[in-house]
């Protein structure tokens, strides 16, 4: 039997409540991570392979990586975009991990992050340690896989051959292997269920908050699927916000309209998330897997690209989609979805499929599409489970984690009194710096106003030495003064008789 270890933030088929998701950050801040990972999971189940999750935190100690060398034959590494600032650290982590590693390495779909203009400046302090993790995984296996052109381009640019990049798009879109949904036809009306999705960092690149308001407004049945670990702690532990009248037109406080209305869904599992997908007409927004997630339901959706990383997959995939920064804020979903055409997507997806599994067949990774059973005992497993349904706004109602937010509750008091204490003392330390230092600017100032006296009675006797010497000077003049006349006269008068 070959073990695959997969760094993912849980494995699929671990049933996890919402105050594990949010206590051990088990989406590694985002859904959308599971989405693919589940994914590969899936892809690289098979009869003669366990595939076992790694956890989404990277521990690259020594010991960790003896470990996954003894225990495994292959590490596997779905990743998105990776290749950002925020995730520099995490990056190097990674890179420290592999390279440690005897057994071979693989890299799903990553890639890299610019806006949507496709400008990497902004990644040139992180140009070494990209170059690192590329080279460290390249040493472990044949090739790397990319999420699309701009990736590629990007790493052939660090000096990279094009041979050894594979681009694959996202492991996502192949959760049913080279078979896609077929996309619901349907009719927008004010009746209709419209599922949003919205990324915060949008806000700069496009009026995101006027279209969610526009679609809040004429749209009773509308959904906001969140996606974030904040947003899971705002919808269990809740705010002060409509007490203290804070308000964001971004839907991250209680005081919003969406959160007051209960129209707010943090999804914890991609298979619920699909599930109350299905239910749905229309997607829309942002957040490139909450509209796959959708895709992958048969709901028809469009994806807002604000950024590299969303335009990028949208291109590959011909998913449907409009930029962000050219939309107005009274856009309308019944129009996005008019607009859009699926057919590109369709038709493409059987060949896309193939240049996956060729990824894996270079790599020596079997997959269960064409080495297995399509994936339906995982889907059987996975069916058997109960799941948790996408998190919605506590009202107080039911103290199903009441333990836990008290629990919670007393420890981060007690972090926070731990952090006083430590506060206290190190303010202590500090003071007794301050009483030495001032003790020793006393002393340099004796120390000084004694010098600067010192200097002063010096002067004065310089002064008084000058004085002696000038009186000696005019005395010596006085007496010998009419002696050298006389005697330079007489000098004067031989020199003036010799012939």
């Amino acid at each position: 039997m070959k073990r695959i270890l997969i760094r993912s933030g849980k494995s699929p088929f671990h049933v996890a409540t919402p105050t594990e998701f949010i206590q051990q950050d088990l989406i590694g801040t985002n859904t959308g991570n599971l989405l693919f990972s589940d994914s590969a999971h899936k892809m690289l189940t098979t009869p003669d392979t366990e595939v076992v999750s790694n956890g989404i935190r990277t521990n690259a100690s020594p010991e960790r990586a003896a470990e996954i060398n003894e225990q495994y034959d292959a590490f596997v590494v779905p990743l998105a975009n990776a290749f950002r600032p925020s995730f520099h650290a995490s990056l190097d982590r990674l890179s420290t991990l592999i390279e440690q590693l005897t057994i071979p390495v693989v890299v799903f779909g990553v890639g890299a992050q610019a806006g949507d203009d496709y400008e990497t400046d902004v990644l040139k302090p992180m140009e070494a340690s990209v170059q690192r993790f590329v080279s460290a995984v390249l040493d472990r296996s044949a090739s790397i896989g990319v999420r699309g052109e701009l990736t590629a381009r990007y790493l052939t640019g660090l000096g990279f051959g094009s041979d050894k990049i594979d681009i694959m798009g996202c492991p996502s879109m192949f959760l049913y292997g080279d078979r896609f949904p077929e996309i619901r036809a349907t009719e927008i009306s004010a009746d209709s269920r419209i599922a949003l999705n919205l990324s915060p960092n949008a806000i700069r690149v496009g009026d995101i908050t006027g279209i969610a308001h526009h679609a809040w407004e004429r749209y009773p049945r509308l959904t906001y699927y969140a996606q974030n670990t904040s947003d899971a702690e705002l919808l269990l532990w809740g705010d002060t916000s409509p007490e203290s009248g804070r308000q964001d037109a971004f839907p991250r406080q209680l005081s919003h309209a969406m959160l007051q209305e209960n129209k707010v869904r943090m999804p914890l599992d991609p298979a619920t998330w699909m599930k109350e997908l299905s239910g749905f007409d229309f997607a829309y927004g942002t957040r490139i897997h909450g509209n796959i997630a959708a895709l992958l339901a048969g709901t028809p959706a469009v994806v807002l690209t604000h950024d590299s990383r969303t335009l990028e997959l949208c291109r590959y995939f011909d998913i449907p989609h409009r930029q962000l920064s050219a939309l107005p804020g009274d856009t309308d979903p019944r129009d996005l979805y008019e607009d859009a055409d699926y057919s590109a997507m369709i038709k493409g997806h059987g060949e896309r499929f193939e240049r996956i599994v060729s990824f894996l067949d270079r790599n020596g990774l079997r997959n269960t599409y064409t080495h297995g059973d399509g994936g339906a005992a995982f889907e059987a497993r996975l069916a058997a489970l109960d799941l948790p349904a996408s998190m919605s706004v506590w009202d107080g109602s039911h103290d199903e984690y009441m333990r836990y937010r008290v629990s919670r509750l007393r420890e981060r008091i007690t972090v926070a009194d731990a952090r006083i204490d430590k506060r206290v003392e190190e303010a202590r330390q500090l003071r007794v710096r301050l009483a030495a230092a001032e003790k020793r600017e006393a002393a340099t100032a004796r120390q000084l106003e004694a010098l600067r006296k010192e200097l002063a009675a010096a002067r004065k006797q310089l002064a008084a030495v000058e004085r002696r010497v000038g009186g000696i000077e005019k005395r010596v003049l006085v007496k010998v003064g009419p002696a050298l006349r006389r005697r330079a006269r007489k000098l004067s008068g031989s020199a003036a008789k010799k012939p």
